[in-house]
């Protein structure tokens, strides 16, 4: 009989309810105990989903015997929460974005190697099946290899969104804007099919969101390592959220595509997912008529399930596969650094005015 994996919440804000149904849903886990930095918040989220909440982050770990800490706090906050959980021997998940900066990422990689404890970063996109098409598709050679590539998430937030929480739209708590908080699945998937980056040339601007102080609107022209080149086009300036598509073209000629997001954009606890990801490119000679069928199977799918919590749980579930069987997780800590450095190096290029090496 497979062990029972003890798991801790770190923040007790709308998306770690999202978790805490997920890890619900899974057979061999179990929601041990929570903390956050307000301990009536914590108090009220331990009663609710019936679990125990605990002062510190340390604490938690040694007192709920915790295997993985689930880390959900605003972005600053991650790493901080993240030592202290490393430091007790807690593997460790962290909501997106691992950190603010590359070197608050290397302080968490350190850690982790040092103590001989696995560290990831929540892409729950990854397991989309049009994502994972995507990939396969790739890997098998079949569009040559990848040399152009697009990510684009045209989105929409309003005031009462950033209202909602006093760390939203600052530089000091959130980290930045939309390249911070909303388009890291995007560039996750970028990446994770195209390989590591090169060289970077962005700009941002603040178009129409005057009341908070970072970006909501960014683009960037992208070299890859392997030589293929691309780009970056996000926002959250358009109503009422349009789509977010990530698309690559490969040397044969050949694309392939996923759109991960349609219509209005997802919001946790405040709105679900509306509609199912789709491969809406698919011109691969031969297979040109399967993203119909596809289209057809993954609506069938999204009719069963909850999509806000059945993908986390997906990513969960491999993380704790990694554990009993010592392998990585699908998405590791270096997978998330590269998502930071990428999104650090747009920053730089606007503050500097040219082209950041990677």
């Amino acid at each position: 009989m497979s062990k029972t994996w003890n798991i801790g919440l770190l923040g007790c804000g709308k998306v770690a309810r999202l978790h805490a149904a997920a890890i619900g849903e899974l057979p061999n886990a179990r929601l041990a105990g929570v903390w956050s930095r307000t301990r009536t918040s914590a108090d009220h989220f331990a009663k609710e989903f019936n679990t125990v909440s605990y002062a510190t982050p340390g604490e938690l770990v040694t007192h709920a015997a915790i295997d993985l800490a689930i880390i959900c706090t605003p972005h600053l906050f991650h790493t901080a929460a993240a030592l202290e959980v490393i430091e007790k021997g807690a593997h460790v998940l962290v909501e997106k974005p691992l950190a603010i900066d590359p070197f608050d990422c290397d302080r968490m990689i350190e850690a982790a190697q040092l103590k001989g404890v696995k560290l990831g970063v929540v892409s729950q996109r990854r397991w989309y099946p049009p994502a994972a098409r995507v990939k396969a598709a790739i890997d098998a050679g079949k569009i040559g290899t990848p040399a152009l590539g697009t990510a684009v998430m045209l989105g929409w937030r309003d005031r009462s969104y950033y209202d909602a929480d006093e760390w939203r739209g600052t530089w000091n708590l959130e980290g930045g804007g939309v390249l911070v908080n909303q388009a890291p699945h995007q560039l996750d998937l970028l990446l994770w099919t195209i390989g590591e980056i090169d060289e970077v040339y962005g700009i941002w601007k603040n178009l129409n969101h005057p009341y908070i102080e970072v970006e909501d609107t960014a683009l960037a022209i992208l070299r890859f390592k392997s030589g293929a080149i691309g780009n970056i086009v996000v926002s959250n300036s358009q109503k009422p959220g349009i789509h977010g598509k990530v698309h690559i073209h490969g040397s044969n000629g050949a694309s392939v595509g996923v759109q991960t997001e349609n219509g209005a954009m997802f919001l946790p606890g405040q709105s679900g997912i509306l509609a199912p990801p789709v491969n809406d490119l698919w011109t691969i000679p031969g297979e040109e008529h399967l993203p119909e069928a596809w289209a057809k199977e993954d609506a069938a799918l999204f009719t069963t399930i909850d999509p806000a919590t059945y993908f986390m749980k997906l990513q969960i579930a491999d993380f704790l596969e990694a554990l009993e069987t010592g392998r990585e997780p699908a998405v590791t800590g270096h997978d998330g650094r590269k998502v930071v450095e990428l999104f650090d190096a747009i920053y730089r290029s606007q503050r500097e005015n040219r082209p950041v090496k990677l």
